[in-house]
């Protein structure tokens, strides 16, 4: 699906381009002086028939050889002066163009930043790709070239027109007459090329998509011989491109063909038409050669009215596509005015918390129907259930990854959605089971999160050693340039045990009053995982974690533990009192237990396999 929604109705084009106001407000008069000079050289260009008629009526037809030489100067200084303006008009565009271009990137990367997960959730990431780079890059070169070019040329036509009657009204005439057909392929021409520039530019984010999907799954396609069916899909997806680029190149062809064919036709008609007044001595040989010479100058600018009207629809689109982004509803957003914790102590709680994703159906039950669960300062809690039970959505509601749609969740005693979201993500971090690493160093990873601190300072030296002992992230010390080592795309140059290890340790440095762990040590061997909890309780001492667990280990270590059932808390206690007094959670504690002898008598056959295969 090219994107979450059908394309809105398009609005008036000078509307859809004006959207780009604000961001080219700045430089609007550089490239405006830009234009000047482009329709200055253009005026300079209709200057040269004139200049010709007056050495071929004068001296040409006299025989003087000196106004000759004077004339065809001032020929020469003429196209010098137009190559000057043409010169001008790219030296004062450039600047200008790449600065709007970088001004809607990057607001457009914020944006992306700033909407909600939802909407990511929502849209393809080939398809944002495509608008960043394609699309906006796009509107740049519009606005540096084609927007400047099709104004000057459209005027420069007119112009030229119109002095076209200054030799004879029958020749000007037969001209006017030949744009009729121009102006009707032009309204059928955008009607079918803009649908088809959207159809387009959406079907390149699809494949964007397919191949950023192809890249990040490649290890799966490998493992399980699929490489010929994401070729064939990635086909398909190519062909359809194809077949779309191949309908805009006819469209482009047709009114290139009018283009062509009725300034040629135009031409013979005002051939014959040129010779039988000169015969009947209506219009002098000079005036008919200047004629010819103007039509002559005009046949750059009609034939490319098509390319650079293609050319405006393109960017168009792009700006259509580009807009859509940013007017996407941000639901996730800063109060009017933020409450403060004076004194923060770390207690979460979940009041009647209710929730259900976007795409849930009317007559479906809430994923999360009705959370009442209190974490005391300094406590670790670990929330259990079966697969599908909501336990990771539930860990995503503190920090207002999504918002609760019905009751609340409180950060000591305030709900979370009166806090400012920066205070609010400062006091709690999060620390994910699938774990996104970035590329960079290993430094920048751990400390993404404190931003308080100078990256290379003795301080953040101290906190990321610390972070590092903690997640018994020792390995660090073995790469080939220790905490300075860029880490590859996501990660995947690592195990997924460093991966997790690194990751929890860039949740420690940013030192929370409440951290939240979506089973964060699940690649870990347990005694591993038993020394990260011994660090976690030292360093963190005073500090609230609610930790989706699914291992009996992370059970143990905890204060207390939740049971997640049906969309609610069915018991809360410790681990022992909950053996004893709940059924459910002696089920869900024997269906871990049975998970964890699964995943280790793999972890052996592998071991084995590979033992065997090295001997």
């Amino acid at each position: 699906m090219s994107s979450p929604h059908p394309a809105p109705a398009r609005m008036p084009l000078h509307r859809a381009l004006m959207r780009l106001f604000p961001y080219a407000r700045r430089d609007l008069p550089r490239i405006g002086l830009g234009g000047l000079s482009a329709l200055g050289a253009s005026i300079v260009a209709l200057l040269i028939p004139t200049a010709l008629e007056w050495i071929v009526g004068g001296p040409l037809s006299t025989g003087e050889t000196g106004p000759v030489v004077w004339g065809a100067l001032a020929v020469l200084g003429l196209g010098l002066l137009e190559a000057l303006m043409v010169y001008l008009r790219r030296w004062l565009v450039l600047a200008p163009a790449t600065s709007i271009e970088y001004n809607v990137r990057t607001s457009f990367y914020n944006r992306l930043q700033k909407l909600p997960i939802e909407f990511h959730d929502r849209w393809q990431g080939g398809q944002l790709l495509s608008r960043m780079m394609q699309d906006i890059g796009l509107i740049r070169r519009w606005m540096a070239f084609g927007l400047i070019m099709l104004v000057v040329n459209l005027l420069t036509v007119i112009i030229g027109s119109v002095l076209l009657f200054q030799w004879h009204w029958m020749l000007g005439t037969v001209f006017l007459v030949a744009s009729i057909p121009i102006l009707i392929q032009a309204f059928r021409f955008d009607r079918t090329y803009g649908v088809l520039s959207r159809r387009s530019q959406d079907q390149q984010g699809d494949l964007a998509t397919s191949v950023e999907e192809s890249v990040h799954g490649i290890r799966v396609l490998k493992a399980f011989g699929r490489g010929p069916y994401a070729l064939g899909r990635f086909r398909k997806q190519a062909q359809s491109l194809r077949a779309t680029e191949m309908s805009k190149a006819r469209e482009i062809a047709i009114v290139d063909f009018v283009l062509v064919l009725m300034p040629e036709l135009a031409f013979a008609a005002c051939l014959a038409l040129g010779i039988w007044l000169a015969a009947s001595g209506d219009i002098g040989i000079s005036q008919l050669f200047a004629f010819f010479a103007m039509a002559t100058i005009l046949r750059w600018p009609i034939e490319s009215i098509g390319f650079l009207f293609s050319f405006m629809l393109d960017a168009r689109t792009a700006t259509d596509r580009v807009f859509e982004v940013f007017d996407a509803v941000d639901t996730i957003t800063d109060p009017a005015e933020p409450a403060r914790i004076d004194e923060p102590r770390g207690a979460l709680a979940f009041e009647g918390a209710r929730f259900r994703y976007q795409d849930a159906r009317d007559h479906e039950r809430d994923l999360l129907d009705g959370i009442d669960l209190e974490l005391v300062p300094g406590e670790t809690m670990a929330l259990v259930g079966l697969t599908g039970s909501g336990k990771t959505t539930l860990t995503t509601l503190p920090t207002r990854l999504y918002d609760v749609t019905g009751g609340r969740v409180t950060l000591d005693g305030v709900d979370v959605r009166d806090l400012a979201l920066r205070d609010l993500r400062t006091q709690i971090a999060t620390a994910f089971e699938d774990a996104t690493l970035f590329s960079a160093s290993v430094r920048e990873n751990v400390l993404l999160g404190r931003d308080d601190l100078d990256l290379f300072s003795p301080e953040a030296d101290r906190v990321l050693a610390e972070a590092l002992d903690v997640a018994q992230a020792e390995f660090v010390a073995d790469l080939p340039e220790k905490e300075a080592t860029m880490i590859g795309e996501e990660g995947m140059s690592l195990s997924g045990g460093q991966r997790q290890r690194l990751a929890l340790a860039r949740a420690v440095a940013a030192r929370p009053r409440v951290i939240v762990m979506d089973d964060p040590l699940s690649a870990l061997d347990v005694d591993t995982e038993e020394r990260v909890q011994e660090g976690l309780t030292r360093v963190l001492a005073g500090t609230t974690a609610l930790i989706v667990a699914h291992r009996p280990s992370t059970v143990a270590l905890a204060d207390r533990v939740a049971l997640l059932e049906d969309g609610r808390i069915a018991a809360v206690g410790t681990h022992t009192e909950l053996m004893a007094s709940s059924p459910a959670y002696r089920a869900v504690i024997s269906s871990i237990e049975e998970d964890e002898r699964q995943a280790e008598a793999l972890r052996t056959d592998s071991i084995r396999i590979i033992e065997e295969e090295t001997r």
